[in-house]
């Protein structure tokens, strides 16, 4: 298990550009089990979730190919079925939450899909049921085996259907536009997810031949076509990379420039931060980040404690919640932290305790916290959860004074390219320990 060591108290300086969206990159590599044809994609980052899935899908038969370091080729034109049915398979795609969505093409092309119960973040329950009620409503049949924890998905014909998603589920609605695409007759989602990387996998479905409109909206139609061609992508830039270095420059107390951000695409996220009291000039397409020796919570506009909460896009996006809350412990004022999806999200708090912060736990999902300027932070030793958490103790580790240690890193690496290189070498000082 590698593990970072910090050193606190060193202030950033330069410009850092995003990697690819990894939410985004998941989705849209899924997407070339649909087509016979090649798919080249750009910005892939190189990030563990998506090398592993990656990895799985050329053992299944995918031709892969990287072309450059950030571009991949893929042809799904002799894909293996029955390495779905192998030890390595399951043991693989258990261990990987993105391999859910390899459902939807798989039982859309061929009309069979096996998929164990998928891994991923320690941040509470993620079910699984917008997927597979949504598959089911094109003519999809489920079988769970509880002793293997394993789902069996067959099709002989898939019909499109119309279905109002019980939540606005990202990972959801992308299963089940990708599998509609390629289903009989016209398929109407109401209440679907409408995300920017959403919406960037209905723009290449539909460049690879696909019939998607209402894109952008949270009413989709697709009208069924029988088969998808090949095309290029490019991924955009990852909102919540973005969103963690607006809040390492600001707690650090440094001048930053994110580069290349796709700014129109970051919704009300930099709104969010200004919230905080943080300041963000933009720049074209760049956002930079002056040295800020102090920042102050916003209030409602009658004077009570702001709150901040997710919410299905645009609202703000629950993969921010964990940097939003660590930020907010160096501010001065008071802000309420609330994490409406996940249960457990939030139980890294008691580490930032740990180490000064004022946060009052009030329950699951949410946090106080009681923000007291620049107050310094304890170094520690800590354990990353999961990869939202990782990057808030990360953030928290860069300043604190003296040396922390943050161990299973493993989980940060699954969602930031080479985080502790690019960081040093902006000024920070973090030692990667294997």
């Amino acid at each position: 298990m590698a593990s970072f060591i910090i050193e606190g108290g060193c202030r950033l300086k330069g410009d850092i550009t995003p990697q690819g969206a990894k939410n985004e990159a998941l989705q849209v590599i899924c997407a070339v089990l649909l087509t016979p044809e090649e798919v080249i994609i750009e910005n892939i980052p190189d990030i563990l979730d998506v090398n592993n899935l990656i990895s799985l899908l050329g053992d299944m038969g995918v031709k892969t190919r990287r072309i450059n370091e950030n571009t991949w080729s893929f042809q799904a034109d002799e894909v293996d079925l029955t390495y779905l049915e192998s030890p390595e398979f399951l043991k693989k795609s258990s261990s990987l939450r993105g391999s859910v969505m390899i459902i939807g093409p798989l039982v859309a092309r061929f009309g069979k899909a096996l998929l164990p119960k998928p891994g991923g973040d320690k941040i509470g329950r993620r079910r699984l049921d917008t997927h597979f009620i949504g598959i089911q409503k094109l003519g999809a049949n489920f079988e769970y085996d509880a002793e293997q924890q394993l789902y069996s998905i067959t099709a002989d014909k898939l019909t499109g259907a119309y279905m109002l998603l019980d939540e606005a589920s990202v990972t959801g609605t992308a299963n089940i536009i990708m599998t509609a695409v390629l289903a009989e007759g016209e398929t109407t989602i109401y209440n679907a997810a409408c995300e920017p990387y959403l919406q960037q996998l209905c723009k290449m479905l539909n460049r690879m031949g696909a019939n998607i409109s209402g894109v952008a909206s949270n009413l989709i139609r697709i009208q069924g076509v029988k088969e998808l061609g090949g095309t290029t992508h490019r991924i955009l830039p990852d909102m919540i990379e973005i969103g963690s270095f607006i809040g390492m420059a600001a707690m650090t107390g440094s001048e930053l420039t994110i580069k290349d951000v796709a700014y129109d695409d970051l919704g009300i996220i930099p709104d969010t931060f200004r919230r905080l009291g943080i300041t963000l000039e933009r720049s074209g397409d760049d956002i930079h980040i002056p040295e800020h020796k102090g920042y102050t919570i916003d209030t409602f506009i009658d004077g009570s404690i702001l709150t901040i909460a997710d919410a299905p896009w645009p609202g703000l996006t629950p993969d921010l919640i964990s940097v939003l809350l660590v930020v907010a412990t160096q501010a001065q004022g008071s802000v309420l932290i609330h994490q409406k999806m996940f249960e457990s999200r939030l139980f890294f708090v008691d580490k930032l305790i740990d180490m000064g912060a004022q946060i009052i736990l009030c329950d699951p999902h949410r946090a106080t916290v009681i923000g007291t300027g620049r107050r310094s932070m304890r170094a520690t030793t800590m354990t990353s959860p999961d990869i939202r958490a990782g990057i808030a103790l990360l953030i928290a580790a860069m300043c604190a004074d003296g040396k922390s240690i943050i161990h299973n890193i493993d989980q940060i690496d699954r969602g930031y390219q080479n985080i502790d290189v690019r960081l040093n070498q902006l000024g920070a000082n973090i030692l990667r320990m294997n």
